[in-house]
């Protein structure tokens, strides 16, 4: 899979991206809606014993209500692409930093780079796992010693500790004479702008949204479309469960896509492809040493990506 930008589908025509199911929010929220159209039924049959209540609402203050909720839900959804956004740009620096690290160890000849590239390569997927409260110790093994492998997943932070580690190998091509005090520091800020890309992903992964400003907002939402009904049935009748679902479909799922961009590093579908990702690094780093195992590229499934 080839993860260079950003996930993208190819051109479609435009009545059969009207029925796209993978990707969509819909597969989530389509018991939400069900129950929102079962309800509006029920208003209609009891809309006799409603009207004879004295109470009756209008669609006027619904409408005030739905703009400004759909101002809300704009800011909200505004500030979580913007997570996903700085999350992309955090990864696609990172595969930078790693390939400007080892192309100058390559081009320096400087001795045991392979042991430098499986630390890389453990370091992504080490990040990939932490970002996702996945435990790492397993994945390690397969490029570190059992031993290190150990000691690095009970660090408090597994990434930091590999940049120790690589810090390490640097300090012994140093001692070795193998680089001058110049080079050294020219390698050690790559691993000083990996440290910084790693904070950036914590941070990111650590601090989601304010809870207290997406609670009332869910709620909201979800009251806006519980009362709907009552206010669209003295005036569509029997048209209200279809006008009902399709409002509702727009807040509802304008507010589970917030919910899925808020957290990049998940799993859902529209999140980071981290498994490919990490996979295009270990390919590019495999390739640069003229290693023999390199790893076969992830095949795309249903998702296209534009290099």
């Amino acid at each position: 899979m080839n993860c260079d930008d950003m996930i993208v589908r190819p051109h479609e025509h435009w009545l059969r991206r009207l029925f796209v199911w993978h990707g969509s929010v819909l597969a989530k929220i389509y018991t939400r809606l069900l129950l929102n159209f079962l309800l509006s039924i029920a208003v209609i049959f009891f809309l006799p014993w409603y009207e004879t209540l004295g109470i009756r609402l209008t669609v006027a203050p619904f409408s005030i209500l739905g703009v400004a909720i759909a101002i809300f839900l704009g800011f909200r959804n505004s500030a979580s692409y913007a997570r996903f956004n700085e999350a992309r740009i955090l990864w696609g620096q990172l595969m930078i930093s790693n390939r400007s690290l080892l192309r100058e160890t390559c081009s320096l000849r400087l001795t045991e780079r392979d042991v430098l590239v499986n630390l890389q390569v453990a370091f992504s997927h080490c990040l990939r796992l932490t970002l996702r409260r996945r435990p790492v110790q397993e994945m390690l093994e397969k490029w570190l010693a059992k031993d290190t492998a150990a000691r690095v997943a009970q660090a408090h932070s597994p990434c930091n500790a590999i940049l120790m580690l690589m810090g390490e190998w640097l300090a012994q091509r140093r001692a070795q004479g193998e680089l001058s005090d110049l080079l050294w520091a020219s390698l050690n800020n790559q691993l000083n702008e990996l440290s910084a890309l790693l904070a950036g992903c914590e941070r990111i992964a650590t601090t989601p949204l304010p809870f207290a400003y997406s609670l009332i907002l869910h709620r909201t939402v979800y009251c806006f479309c519980i009362m709907l009904p009552f206010a669209l049935v003295g005036d569509l009748h029997y048209m209200t469960p279809f006008v009902s679902v399709f409002i509702s479909y727009t807040f509802i799922s304008l507010d589970t896509l917030a919910e899925e961009l808020e957290d990049p590093f998940g799993t859902e579908d529209n999140d980071l492809p981290l498994d490919a990702l990490c996979n295009n690094l270990e390919i590019d780093l495999r390739e640069m040493t003229g290693a023999e195992n390199v790893p076969a590229k992830m095949q795309p499934d249903r998702h296209f990506l534009l290099r």
